[in-house]
């Protein structure tokens, strides 16, 4: 993914605070905007990025971005050659001891390469990820290779269990196996937290009663339903909002849905925000959401938005994921 645009997720919090430590990261990424957001071209160049940081205040981490075919599918094809060839020279280069890999194709290129230069291999698992494959045709081929990195990594950890079990049922070695979970920042996710400031600059009103989602706009995410329900109850329950912060393959359609149902400010688009702004944005809150659709993607997993609503003392009502009960309960979450 995109290490630099997406919003923070446990890659990034685990690899700053490892840095912070006193550990040596580099990062190669790939630019998953560029068909919305990046420059028009038929070769994107390779481009190196100094001092980023997402999450610390800190020198920040370098992250290398090697060339693509900007063709969908296409690009896929180039990065076996791009990716490969920048992988192996960041191990002459930087030496590394241990190589850790997210995703399905950058993370097989760089499996590889670590057995051939006999370097520990860890596979840091988020997501179902061959699920996450835009293009449904080659979702099977990608189970494929998923299936291959979990069996011959080093180690795999998963945020959560039932990832675990997953990645276990996907040919994983259960004694290799563990289970890192996600963390919070208490510091910066205080509940504490004045959201006063956010209501005021998007109208609402104190007696409104105002629903929250942030992260990835995915189809799936549930979203447009949320909405379509609200245009419903825009008459007899006025005082019920919905604050979506983020961007993403849903945020267009959203955008028609308030037009089609004249929801007005029932509906704001925030758009994407600074990750240092986001605890305000939960603090104005009243409920925060998890609507999304029960799917190979979303079944086993637990999105690290979860920790930082419940961080900040929100009510959740989720959709009744079997990853998320697991990790929770009814712990502050109504399914």
């Amino acid at each position: 993914t995109d290490w630099i645009k997406r919003y923070p997720g446990q890659q990034h919090h685990l690899a700053e605070r490892l840095s912070l430590r006193g550990h040596e990261i580099r990062v190669v990424d790939y630019e998953i905007l560029w068909k919305t957001e990046g420059k028009k071209e038929f070769f994107s160049r390779r481009q190196v990025f100094n001092n980023i940081s997402k999450v610390q205040t800190f020198q920040g981490l370098s992250v290398v971005r090697p060339g693509i075919i900007k063709i969908p599918f296409l690009d896929y094809m180039s990065m076996v050659y791009t990716y490969s060839k920048e992988i192996d020279k960041q191990i002459r280069e930087f030496h590394p001891d241990i190589i850790m890999g997210h995703s399905i194709l950058t993370n097989y290129l760089s499996m590889r390469s670590a057995k051939k230069y006999n370097i520990p291999y860890i596979f840091h698992m988020t997501d179902a990820q061959h699920t996450m494959i835009p293009f449904k045709q080659i979702q099977s081929l990608g189970k494929i290779v998923e299936q291959n990195i979990l069996k011959n990594a080093d180690r795999v950890i998963t945020i959560n269990d039932k990832l675990r079990d997953y990645a276990i049922r996907m040919g994983a070695n259960p004694s290799k196996t563990y289970v890192v979970r996600g963390g919070i920042d208490l510091d910066r996710y205080n509940y504490q937290l004045d959201g006063s400031g956010i209501r005021e600059q998007y109208g609402i009103k104190e007696d409104d009663f105002l629903l929250f989602f942030m992260g990835w706009l995915y189809h799936f995410s549930g979203l447009k339903e949320v909405a379509v329900e609200l245009s419903k109850i825009k008459d007899t329950m006025p005082n019920i909002k919905f604050l979506i912060v983020g961007a993403g393959d849903a945020f267009e359609e959203l955008k028609e849905i308030s037009l089609k149902y004249n929801l007005g400010n029932r509906l704001i688009l925030a758009g994407s925000q600074p990750y240092e702004n986001i605890p305000e944005y939960i603090a104005a809150s009243d409920i925060c959401l998890l609507p999304a659709y029960c799917n190979e993607t979303m079944s086993d997993i637990v999105p690290i938005k979860l920790y930082e609503y419940l961080a900040m003392g929100k009510p959740v009502i989720a959709t009744n994921l079997p990853g998320v009960r697991k990790e929770f309960g009814d712990n502050g979450i109504s399914y």
